[in-house]
């Protein structure tokens, strides 16, 4: 795939893409669950027309192409229909989980410069005590409340066609806020011609999306994996959505996909662990399922062979970012090569450099990279040039994180650049030695990092979660210890390994290493150093 193929038409916008499967009077959007009452299926024609209400409803109140809405929904069909709405205006979005407090929206606030947000009733109290509270054009859904305008009661009301904003595709249609290491939010900036360059790679090349396909994607709104799949994916492809509102669990997970018939699965690493630990794996039916993937993070080996063994069936891995799409991964006619990323997705043109953005020779650790002017990469972090320019290298983007490519082009992950662990001058990536670990049926979850020490420099240290049945102690330390000298070189061991009920770890569900890691040196200086 030429990267011209990748380019959106100067005039562009991302919901003409949703709207090429209207036609079909019958075609499902979405099927929506919530495990309590009756599903409930919206065509692509309804949600249109209710979307296009939508849009009335906000242009009444002021708003218009180029303004900014902050919209803090969780997982249910009003949250289609504010997204198409307003990106059929122009206007640009902020997604917002409903996990974010008073602070993290203050700082999207005040930082993204927003005009309007939208909200349900529960997550009022948040907003209450904003600086710009006053000012804000304030919208709720399902509810009512004082000075919050009531898109339900309005959208009623209103007019069932919508003309498109003349947007271009150089247009802002995506502000997505992501954690750095240090500091503030960085704003990550997409445009709609981004939207279009994720819409030829993702969804045909790694997910694997047919139009007649129902597909499952477990990301939340309020982050950009939302924007990636469950939205653009499947609405981007003409398939249908299935919107699940309820809890985590493995079961009550394996039961929808075995009811419901689900072709396409995409969910997070720790939902496919919990869901290989069970059990009774052979009881469940998923033979509709064709499609399986895995992002967020490296996916256990153990894993994938667990849905391999009981279900024929290959979970694959993927590898992006906010900042980008669907990078590296396996696709369904890649070969398996257990361990690695997969391969660069078609028109990606994804490798790896040293520091200065020079390609590097197969088997040499460098940075994964993607070049600045891939259609799919975002355009910068908004208002921060300095973060923005950090990030290039010579005619690159550096994601941050370390791999290297073999002779074949299979990417090999080797960590976060800020990861890495040096130990008695050895280099040595979390990742393998946490796969080690997974591997052994006393551990849940665990997490590595560097902590110091007064002679090596760093040890390898593990934070583990036991599953049921096991106690920590002494001697399961040196259990866990030698069983992991038998899969990586010996040099590799975690050194220490303290047992914990849980791990820092991000909204989206990553594991914050960042936080082990300081708290580890903290403790060292504070003996070392008094």
């Amino acid at each position: 795939m030429k990267q011209s193929s990748l380019l959106a038409p100067e005039t562009y916008n991302i919901v003409s893409e949703i709207e090429k499967h209207v036609s079909d009077q019958d075609k499902n959007a979405i099927i929506y669950e919530n495990g309590h009452n009756d599903p409930i299926a919206v065509t692509y024609a309804d949600l249109m027309k209710q979307a296009n209400q939508v849009g009335h409803v906000l242009l009444n109140h002021g708003l218009k192409k180029g303004d900014k809405i902050l919209i803090m929904m969780p997982r249910s069909i009003s949250t289609y229909r504010i997204y198409i709405a307003a990106l059929k205006l122009g206007i640009a979005i902020i997604p917002s989980s409903e996990m974010l407090r008073t602070k993290d929206l203050q700082y999207r606030i005040s930082h993204g410069e927003i005009d309007a947000v939208i909200t349900m009733p529960e997550f009022i109290k948040e907003f209450l005590n904003i600086e710009e509270y006053t000012s804000l054009t304030k919208f709720v859904v399902a509810g009512h409340h004082e000075a919050w305008i009531s898109i339900d009661d309005e959208r009623l009301n209103q007019s069932e066609e919508l003309d498109m904003a003349p947007t271009s595709r150089d247009d802002i249609a995506i502000l997505s806020y992501t954690s750095g290491t240090t500091g503030n939010p960085k704003a990550v900036t997409h445009t709609h011609g981004w939207g279009f360059a994720h819409m030829k790679m993702a969804p045909k090349h790694w997910l694997s999306i047919k139009e007649d396909d129902l597909v499952w994607a477990t990301a939340a709104p309020g982050w950009q994996k939302w924007v990636w799949t469950p939205f653009l994916s499947i609405m981007g492809s003409g398939a249908t959505a299935f919107v699940y509102n309820g809890k985590f669990n493995p079961t009550r997970y394996l039961e929808l996909l075995q009811n419901f018939k689900i072709n396409v699965l995409c969910c997070t690493p720790t939902e496919y662990r919990m869901m290989a630990k069970l059990s009774n794996l052979d009881k469940y039916d998923i033979h509709h399922l064709h499609s399986a993937v895995s992002a967020g993070e490296p996916l256990n080996k153990e894993v994938v062979n667990q849905f391999e063994a009981h279900f024929g069936l290959t979970v694959r891995d993927g590898y992006g970012q906010t900042e980008s799409t669907l990078l590296i991964g396996f696709l369904k006619d890649t070969k398996p090569r257990p361990g690695s990323m997969g391969k660069a997705i078609p028109g990606s043109d994804t490798t790896v450099v040293d520091d200065e953005g020079r390609q590097v020779a197969p088997g040499v650790k460098g940075n994964i990279a993607v070049p600045l002017d891939l259609p799919a990469l975002f355009k910068g972090y908004y208002k921060d040039e300095a973060r923005t320019k950090a990030a290039h290298a010579g005619k690159y983007y550096i994601t941050g994180d370390l791999a290297h490519i073999d002779e074949d082009g299979y990417f090999w992950f080797e960590g976060r650049s800020d990861d890495i662990i040096i130990s008695s001058g050895y280099t040595i990536g979390p990742f393998e030695v946490e796969d080690a670990l997974t591997h052994h049926p006393a551990v849940k979850e665990c997490a590595v990092v560097a902590s110091p020490h007064e002679i090596r420099g760093n040890i390898v240290k593990a934070f583990v979660i036991l599953n049921e049945g096991y106690k920590a102690s002494d001697d399961l330390v040196k259990t866990l210890q030698d069983f992991t000298k038998k899969t990586v070189a010996p040099y590799k061991y975690p050194r220490a390994i303290e047992f914990v009920e849980d791990l820092p770890k991000t909204n989206s569900g990553k594991i914050r290493r960042v936080e082990l890691r300081d708290a580890e040196r903290q403790k060292y200086n504070q003996q070392f150093k008094q």
